[in-house]
C-alpha cells in the first residue's frame, strides 16, 4: 500500500493509470451487478466527482457538440445552469418529492419557455437530500425520456454502497442489459462517500462514448490524480474480501443504528420526515418552528443552528419549494449527535417564543 513505483512519480494518462481503471471497472461489474463485464477504456478517474461534473459540463454543454479539444472552459457545478443543465426541483404533490417523468416533461417545458437550450439530465440514485432509491423500472423511464428529447443523462451513483437497510435493494444503472441511449448515458460514482475517504479526491465516470471519452482525457491535466493515490486506490478496490467480509457489513451497521437513533429523537419532537435508507442524511420538516412559512423565516432559523455550532443544510439551497424543510446529517460519533441535538432541541423551544426577527438573530 505505501509502495511507490517511479512511474507513479511522472505525468500519467489522464483518464487515470491503466491498472486503476482496470480495477475500476471489475469493481463496478462486480458491485453494480454488469450483466457482463465492463470496459476500461469506458472509464475515467478525475480528482473527484466534483472535477468530473465540471468537465462534463464543459463537454456535453458546448454549443458546439462533443469535441475532444483541450481549449474547453472549466465550471463549478453551481455554473450548471448557466452550461446548459437543468437542475430539477422536486414537488410537494403525490408522494412527496418523488421524482416522476411527468414532472421532467413539465419542467423542461417550462425551461424551453425561458429559453433555456436544455442539453443533459443528472440523476441521483441513491438521491441526495432525500435517501429515495429508485426502482429499475423507475430509471428506465427517466432514460427513455432523455431519449426521447436527445438529452445526455449523467447518473450520479455516489451512495451506491451506503443502503443501509436490508430489505431495500439498490440496482445500478450499469445492471440493465443496455440502455436505451448508450452513447448519452454516463455513469459516476467515487469513494468519498461509501469509503468515507473525501479527502482522497477519487471520482469516475463510465461512459461509452468514445468522443466524450477523449474529450475528458483532454480535461484530465486539470483534474488529475497522484500516481500514488491511484495506486493505493486500486490495491482497495481489488481487495473485495475485506470489503465484503469486514468494510460494507460494518460500515452499513453503522449507518443503521445512527439513523434510527436520530429519527427515534425526531418523533420524539414530534418533527416530520421522510424515512428513507440510503446516504447519510435525513430529510426533516421544521417548519413548525418557522413564524411564517417563507423562505426569509427559513434562512432565519437555519443561521440560528449555525451561530450555535448546528450545522443543517436548509430547503432551498437544494431548491425545495416549501419553506422549512432540512436536511440533517446523521453519520457521526454518537456522541456528537446527542449533544448537536440537545443545542437543536434547546433553541428549538427558544425560537417559537421569539417575537422578532432582531431578536431571533441575536439568539
Amino acid at each position: 500500500m505505501l509502495q511507490i513505483e517511479p512511474a507513479f512519480l511522472q505525468y500519467p494518462d489522464w483518464k487515470g493509470h491503466s491498472f486503476l481503471r482496470e480495477e475500476v471497472a471489475k469493481f463496478l461489474s462486480h458491485y453494480c451487478c454488469s450483466p457482463k463485464p465492463l470496459k476500461p477504456k469506458n472509464v475515467v478517474v478525475m480528482n473527484g466527482c466534483g472535477s468530473l461534473f465540471s468537465a462534463l459540463a464543459a463537454t456535453l454543454c458546448d454549443p458546439e457538440g462533443i469535441r475532444p479539444s483541450g481549449h474547453h472552459r472549466i465550471c463549478l457545478v453551481s455554473c450548471l445552469i448557466s452550461l446548459g443543465f437543468f437542475i430539477f426541483s422536486p414537488r410537494l404533490d403525490v408522494r412527496p418529492f418523488q421524482l416522476t417523468v411527468e414532472k421532467l416533461e413539465n419542467s423542461l417545458k417550462e425551461a424551453k419557455k425561458e429559453g433555456l437550450n436544455i442539453k443533459a439530465l443528472i440523476l441521483l440514485n441513491p438521491h441526495n437530500p432525500l435517501g429515495e432509491v429508485y426502482s429499475s423500472e423507475e430509471m428506465i423511464s427517466f432514460l427513455e425520456f432523455a431519449k426521447m428529447h436527445k438529452l445526455h443523462v449523467i447518473v450520479d451513483e455516489i451512495y451506491m454502497l451506503s443502503v443501509f437497510n436490508e430489505t431495500d435493494t439498490f440496482h445500478s444503472v450499469l445492471s440493465l442489459d443496455g440502455f436505451p441511449d448508450p452513447q448519452r448515458t454516463h455513469i459516476m460514482w467515487g469513494v468519498s462517500k461509501d469509503f468515507a475517504m473525501a479527502g482522497m479526491r477519487v471520482g469516475m465516470v463510465y461512459s461509452e462514448n468514445r468522443d466524450l471519452v477523449q474529450a475528458l482525457d483532454q480535461l484530465g491535466c486539470f483534474h488529475g490524480v497522484p500516481g500514488p493515490t491511484q495506486y493505493q486506490m486500486a490495491q482497495l478496490l481489488r481487495d473485495r474480501d475485506w470489503l465484503n467480509s469486514e468494510f460494507l457489513p460494518e460500515n452499513r451497521r453503522r449507518l443503521r443504528e445512527a439513523h434510527s437513533f436520530m429519527t427515534e429523537e425526531l418523533k420524539k419532537q414530534d418533527i416530520p420526515f421522510l424515512h428513507r435508507s440510503a446516504g447519510f442524511f435525513i430529510w426533516a420538516d421544521l417548519s413548525k418552528y418557522l413564524r411564517e412559512k417563507t423562505f426569509a423565516e427559513e434562512l432565519s432559523l437555519w443561521r440560528c443552528f449555525l451561530k450555535h455550532k448546528v450545522l443543517l443544510s436548509c430547503g432551498q439551497a437544494f431548491s425545495c419549494v416549501s419553506p422549512g424543510w432540512f436536511r440533517i446529517i446523521f453519520t457521526d460519533q454518537l456522541h456528537k449527535l446527542k449533544l448537536g441535538l440537545s443545542i437543536a432541541h434547546f433553541h428549538f423551544s427558544s425560537c417559537i417564543l421569539v417575537v422578532s426577527p432582531m431578536e431571533w438573530d441575536k439568539m
